[in-house]
């Protein structure tokens, strides 16, 4: 935590010490819109930390609304194991007044508050915190120009969160560019033009705000980092992969959230090993279409939230009757009938287990984190094969979007 480097004073104010400090890990949450693109800021910091020897885990919430609103994207990255998405957080970006109010109780005393002074006004001699006014939008206006700035501050705010921990910017200009490859130049452009603007932003209080990660063990004595090669991914990615490696190349399925994701990889994936996905009209053929594949010989995977497994139950029913090999990936939405899309909630496994009608038993797994997400996709796949029946996986809406970064 960054708690350890900053002394506090008896009236809780904090006087940061000489820049840069030793931290082990951070918590560091992001609080705007949706529209903003946090995510996109905690993806990137995330890959970062798998792609330096660190430890990470996610946590975000998205409004369940087309035209987006309040939403945040938390991050936790540090040199020893990351075992929480944690709970108070050791730096608060804010980008509006909603999002200050909202979300000042989740800074921990002594933490730091990060602000855009175009939109946020906290309150005054608020002392619990070292508060560090920034003008975002206008300085990504000043950086890239004024048509790009909903789009540019979330960079601005990646290189000014770079500079003040001291991470990879090569490493962080590569994922950068990447992430951006595909559109056109002056897209990468006005991104790293904002990135250097972030970076280059050290002015009032926050020059004395510099981290720098060590490597400790559990007993806090420096080790030498491993090098050792990660994968960093979420839990939706990381079960569509497990799904190819298994070995299963058809499949069919209905958009719904927070299933659509691993439907949209396997639309892009499985044509480069001569499978197919099938998009359907709704969810009853999803499912149908699968079983047909399956009824030629080749395994089918389908999926959906909660209430399209309901729509699923009476040809299950007859999968198991019939003995059809099927994989069907559950991510669980939170609440009853039509669910909350964006919420986290574990509630379908007596559904998975009873759903159907008379004595269809079936084979329900659940992964236990992300990397699981990749091995129970293909134990899911070994059983379906060996036992003729169908497989169902139990996974959430917090598990897919969590981003964790493992061997």
């Amino acid at each position: 935590m960054v708690s350890p480097n900053i002394s506090e004073t008896p009236g809780g104010s904090s006087t940061p010490a000489s820049a840069p400090r030793s931290i082990h890990d951070v918590v560091i949450r992001l609080a705007g819109n949706s529209q903003d693109g946090i995510q996109s800021i905690g993806g990137f910091l995330a890959r970062l930390a798998g792609r330096s020897d660190q430890d990470v885990m996610t946590y975000m919430t998205i409004p369940s609304t087309i035209s987006g609103g309040p939403s945040i994207f938390q991050v936790r990255m540090g040199t020893g194991d990351i075992l929480s998405a944690g709970d108070r957080a050791d730096m608060l970006v804010v980008f509006y007044q909603h999002s200050y109010d909202a979300h000042i109780g989740s800074l921990r005393p002594g933490g730091v508050l990060v602000y855009d002074s175009d939109h946020v006004k906290p309150v005054a001699d608020d002392n619990r915190f070292t508060n560090v006014a920034v003008p975002i939008t206008s300085a990504t206006v000043e950086a890239v120009g004024g048509t790009s700035k909903d789009k540019g501050k979330n960079i601005f705010v990646l290189g000014l969160i770079a500079r003040v921990f001291d991470l990879d910017v090569a490493k962080l200009s590569a994922l950068i560019k990447e992430r951006f490859g595909g559109k056109t130049e002056d897209v990468v452009r006005n991104a790293m033009l904002a990135f250097d603007a972030g970076y280059a932003w050290p002015q009032n209080n926050l020059r004395d705000l510099f981290y720098r990660f060590e490597a400790v063990d559990f007993e806090g004595v420096a080790v030498v980092p491993s090098g050792r090669p990660q994968v960093t991914m979420d839990g939706n990615m990381a079960m569509t992969y497990g799904l190819l490696a298994a070995g299963v190349r058809h499949g069919a399925g209905y958009p719904i959230t927070p299933w659509s994701s691993i439907m949209e990889t396997l639309r892009a994936e499985l044509p480069k090993y001569g499978g197919l996905f099938v998009q359907c009209e709704d969810e009853i053929a999803a499912v149908s279409t699968a079983l047909g594949f399956s009824f030629t010989g080749r395994l089918a995977i389908t999926g959906s939230a909660g209430p399209g497994l309901s729509l699923k139950m009476e040809a299950l029913g007859w999968a198991v009757m019939a003995e059809m090999p099927i994989i069907v990936i559950n991510v669980q939405r939170g609440g009853p009938s039509t669910g909350m899309p964006t919420n986290v909630e574990q509630s379908d496994l007596m559904q998975a287990i009873y759903g159907s009608h008379g004595d269809t038993p079936r084979v329900v797994l659940a992964p236990k984190n992300v990397e699981d997400c990749f091995y129970i996709a293909i134990e899911a796949a070994r059983i379906a094969r060996e036992y003729s029946t169908p497989v169902l996986v139990l996974t959430d809406m917090g598990l897919s979007s969590r981003i964790e970064a493992f061997d």
